[in-house]
């Protein structure tokens, strides 16, 4: 089976890092790329195609979701996962509105992670549980 392509981009370094330690116990996905904010992240892009990105809404230069919304004009068969630790339906309906694809808190990022992906790599979307109360 072709590996599942994903690129990260968080400002926090060690927030990429446990993420990717996560998703690569899973030898279905692998990290091909890493961003510290919205700019760095559009320059990965244009070398790579993966197939999804995880991004979180809070980064430098260009925020989470003008980076979105610029990979979904860009390149619209990249599939978008928001990482966020803001639990507010404002933010989910902000996010949904830019296009992306799912919606996580980082909060339940470690037992919905696998679920997130799987949803999205699917064609569905995926809103955190806790967000759906």
């Amino acid at each position: 089976m072709t590996p599942y392509d994903i690129v990260l981009a968080d400002d926090h370094i060690l927030v990429r890092q446990g993420i990717k330690k996560i998703i690569l116990e899973d030898a279905d996905m692998r990290v091909v790329g890493e961003a510290g904010d919205g700019i760095e992240l559009l320059e990965i892009l244009e070398n790579l195609t993966p197939d999804l990105v995880i991004l979180d809404i809070s980064m430098p230069r260009l925020r989470g979701f003008a980076a979105a919304a610029k990979i979904k004009q860009l390149y619209p068969n990249i599939k978008v996962l928001i990482l966020s630790m803001h639990r507010s339906k404002e933010y989910l309906r902000r996010a949904l509105a830019t296009g992306v694809n799912g919606y996580l808190l980082k909060e339940d990022a470690d037992l919905a992670l696998f679920a997130a992906i799987e949803t999205v790599r699917q064609g569905q979307t995926f809103v955190s549980p806790l967000l759906e109360k």
